[in-house]
């Protein structure tokens, strides 16, 4: 069997949790499972809620009676507490890149490197939008603010009216015609590095992405017990800037509020002021974590 998923800063991720054997977590990203199995295998009494919106990924649940597998997005991560009587927890983990069978998996069209790959990029294989839908029907405008905000895509503007010039001849439907279709934009010995920031903005709109996330940092202040670690690893620059800014600031930008009498309240003390990366020894075995960062926060 294929693995499906191998977990990046795993014993890094599990130390920071600060795991109690009584405790309550929550991995809210189980994927292939790895991060879930090393928080189960340092609980005794304790409890393990485990959330994807992917079916695929819950396939590699364990039978363990101290986990309990939820299909959904960590949006909603209240309501499923809720469901099943917690108010509180010690620990929140959440990984946030794209799993290596998201990766590996032609039709679900999250990788450039497959000519004939659909344009899906859905997560959530119910949801109903789909990259083809972004490439085809968002207005200029849309595209050019998408590409901007979420590849960080110098000339965005120019890649947009490439798009939705070649669409009005003909639909753009899969990986290698999208990449035909803006070829022009592309900066020669730079491909691979373009069209990684092109495929993320499409993948961040079409999963809502960061405002997933300003929602999981937002509950988890009301969520976690004093003393709780809320542990976040990410993969590029605009989901790493959102969890810094909230550890140091309680905000998702600027600077934290002081009261009149000059003081702040911030939810959040990091545990770590400078992000945990992968060691040279994890990348020899996992190069896909090469672009990981760990930050820990402790709830005050």
């Amino acid at each position: 069997m294929m693995m499906y998923h191998t977990p990046a800063l795993l014993n890094e991720s599990i130390e920071g949790l600060n795991i109690l054997p009584d405790g309550i977590y929550v991995d809210v990203t189980f994927g292939g499972g790895g991060h879930s199995r090393g928080i189960l295998d340092r609980l005794a009494t304790g409890r393990l809620l485990a959330l994807d919106h992917d079916a695929d990924a819950l396939a590699n649940a364990p039978d363990d009676k101290r986990l309990i597998v939820e299909r959904g997005n960590f949006r909603f991560l209240r309501n499923y507490l809720a469901h099943h009587g917690y108010r509180h927890v010690n620990g929140i983990l959440a990984d946030l890149g794209v799993s290596s069978h998201h990766l590996d998996a032609t039709e679900r069209g999250f990788s450039f490197r497959y000519d004939d790959a659909p344009l899906d990029m859905r997560m959530n294989g119910a949801a109903q939008l789909t990259a083809k839908a972004v490439v085809n029907q968002y207005p200029e405008d849309s595209l050019k603010c998408i590409f901007a905000e979420y590849g960080e895509i110098s000339d965005p503007g120019r890649l947009a009216r490439q798009i939705v010039a070649v669409r009005q001849k003909a639909p753009i439907n899969s990986s290698g015609q999208l990449i035909e279709a803006i070829k022009q934009s592309i900066p020669r010995g730079a491909e691979n590095k373009y069209l990684a920031k092109l495929f993320q903005a499409l993948r961040i709109e079409v999963n809502s992405e960061l405002e997933s996330l300003k929602s999981l940092l937002s509950q988890s202040v009301n969520l976690l017990r004093q003393g709780g670690r809320l542990v976040i690893i990410t993969y590029h620059s605009l989901e790493d800037r959102l969890v810094k800014n909230f550890f140091k600031n309680g905000m998702f930008e600027g600077i934290a509020e002081k009261d009149i009498y000059g003081n702040t309240n911030v939810p959040f003390r990091p545990v770590n002021n400078k992000a945990i990366v992968p060691s040279s020894e994890e990348l020899t075995h996992n190069n896909r974590a090469r672009s990981a960062k760990l930050r820990i926060g402790e709830r005050n």
